[in-house]
């Protein structure tokens, strides 16, 4: 007997809840569906001048091999404990880097990497490669800092 009790109860609930969950119910507002995600355009990385002082740059078609040797020496000093020029180490690699990068993005960051951390989203994306570690700060001049971006030509 209470094994027909328990069937009937386990069938009626099954009914009830097919009943409820099909059928034609009247759409609410509270039904409405869930706004449409925003569809951003892509930006062409070289198309990013990044955020600093540098708004245009334009770089002669030679090197110029005085400021790329002073600019060697000046990534020496600041720049290897992070930056390899052959590989990935802590930060990216520059060797390359005017293929990947406008040349303002380029002395922007190397000028300018804590608000470009908190403002581009190509720096918000390298910090998140870089396992979350920031560039630090070297105060570079734009007169160093082009200089530094002469050597990067030369790799």
């Amino acid at each position: 007997m209470k094994s027909k009790l328990n069937l009937a109860l386990c069938t009626l609930a099954i009914g009830i809840l097919f009943t409820q969950c099909s059928g034609n119910k009247e759409a609410t507002k509270d039904d409405a569906p869930p706004p449409k995600r925003m569809v951003t355009k892509a930006v062409d990385p070289m198309d990013n001048k990044g955020i600093g002082p540098v708004k245009a740059i334009t770089l002669n078609e030679a090197i110029d091999e005085t400021m790329a040797e002073e600019g060697k020496v000046i990534f020496d000093k600041l720049c290897t404990s992070c930056h390899k020029v052959t590989k990935r180490f802590i930060g990216p690699s520059p060797k390359d880097i005017l293929k990947r990068r406008s040349p303002e993005w380029v002395m922007n960051m190397i000028m300018n990497p804590d608000v470009m951390i908190l403002e581009d989203p190509i720096a918000k994306q390298l910090l998140m490669e870089a396992n979350g570690a920031p560039m630090s700060n070297q105060n570079v001049s734009e007169a160093d800092a082009r200089k530094i971006l002469e050597y990067f030509r030369t790799l």
